[in-house]
């Protein structure tokens, strides 16, 4: 059985919603140029290879040859980039969405990030192409112990004096790593990173893995204060107000055990799904939706009316 809508019979005022809605539009306007005008976002230049490459030029090596023996970041971080056993975070249990859904993106870091590129200027560099030659040909335990050889070399120092004092344990990596240093300050390495077979060249994702495997994308944004340990996620760069509404999210990594909990990312995104699904559900659980009768704020709102009307 329906109920027919009663007519409303209390007192009346003439409204005009389209006058409302302009002042309201024209208000919101203005105050939407004057606080962007105060407190506008800072104009930052992305980071790039080039500019990485000229600054820490030992952190670029260290990276590089990471990815070639497989122990960087990206080598090791699992789906959607690799296929490592057991890797992904967890949200409990053993429960991990990224293997779930497996490798959907899927990367080579010494193809992606060294030997690919390096392919570009072996067309035209005899020495370059030698060298690829050698390394590609060479066994997986030989490469890995150039690889590593470079690796130590530069953890200790005097890397030149050192190649040159044991050439025979380095191999061709030296060779490879100083056309790629070389690519890179050119900034013909940014481009070569991006380039895709596509028309449009604006995927960006290997440019952002490389980067992120060094430790000076980091530096940058912990000098930001844009780390996640830093409420990374609602700041912005220099002294400007950030996303103030994703404090929710970004308030889980503060607090332990998300703080020092390895599969954080997971967590809180599962936390955060489980929040977004409550308040979703509000209308629908008893009790709860019954608390704006209980809580009576639409007496404040309306106070006019029941001010003069009870």
């Amino acid at each position: 059985m329906t109920v027919a809508a009663l007519e409303w019979t209390g007192p009346k005022r003439r409204y005009d919603i389209v006058k409302e809605a302009v002042i309201a539009l024209a208000a919101v306007t203005a105050l939407t140029l004057l606080l962007a005008a105060i407190f506008s976002s800072p104009d930052v230049k992305p980071v790039t290879v080039a500019q990485w490459s000229a600054a820490d030029p030992t952190d670029f090596l260290t990276t590089a040859v990471s990815e070639l023996d497989g122990t960087s970041g990206v080598a090791t971080y699992g789906p959607p980039y690799t296929h490592v056993a057991g890797a992904g975070q967890n949200i409990v249990g053993g429960i991990s969405l990224a293997r779930l859904f497996g490798v959907q993106i899927p990367i080579d870091p010494a193809r992606a990030f060294v030997l690919g590129p390096l392919a570009i200027p072996a067309q035209t560099n005899p020495r370059v192409a030698r060298a690829l030659a050698v390394y590609e040909h060479a066994p997986a335990s030989e490469q890995r112990s150039w690889s590593q050889a470079f690796a130590g070399a530069l953890a200790k120092g005097h890397v030149i004096a050192r190649i040159r004092a044991h050439p025979a344990a380095f191999g061709p990596v030296p060779v490879l790593m100083g056309e790629l240093l070389a690519m890179a300050r050119s900034g013909a390495l940014d481009g070569a990173l991006v380039s895709t077979d596509r028309f449009y060249q604006t995927n960006f994702t290997k440019a952002l893995l490389f980067l992120a495997d060094g430790s000076y994308l980091e530096s940058l944004a912990q000098t930001e204060h844009l780390l996640g340990s830093q409420w990374g996620m609602m700041n912005e760069t220099g002294n400007y107000p950030g996303q103030a509404w994703l404090w929710l999210y970004t308030f889980w990594y503060q607090v332990p055990p998300f703080s020092t909990s390895s599969n954080a990312d997971a967590q809180i995104w599962a936390i955060m799904a489980l929040l977004s699904l409550a308040f979703v559900c509000v209308p629908f659980i008893p009790g709860v939706r019954s608390i704006p009768r209980y809580v009576p704020v639409y007496r404040l709102i309306w106070r006019d009316f029941y001010r003069r009307y009870g």
